[in-house]
């Protein structure tokens, strides 16, 4: 197995077990999340929003130092966000 198979197969395994187990579905998660930020920034945040800015995190902690689970769960979000992907309103 390559090693961008192993690390798909690790975020489809966090996704989809260990964080769906911790936290449940991520379009309620994500849109929780939406919510909070929303009230903090003062401005309209949805769920794709969520999913693109958790991204760009794990892109600033890659640029500081390199852990490979950034990549895993830069893979997990982008797999979150094409679950919750709808237009923001």
């Amino acid at each position: 197995m390559s090693e961008r198979e192993k690390l798909l197969q690790d975020a489809i395994n966090t996704v989809c077990g260990e964080r769906q187990d911790q936290y449940g579905d991520v379009e309620d998660c994500f849109a929780d999340i939406a919510v909070f930020w929303a009230m903090y920034l003062d401005t309209a945040v949805c769920a794709r929003d969520v999913a693109n800015m958790m991204v760009l995190l794990k892109v600033a902690r890659n640029k500081a130092s390199w852990h490979r689970d950034n990549w895993v769960d830069i893979a997990g979000y982008a797999a979150c966000g094409a679950e919750v992907d709808k237009p923001c309103q």
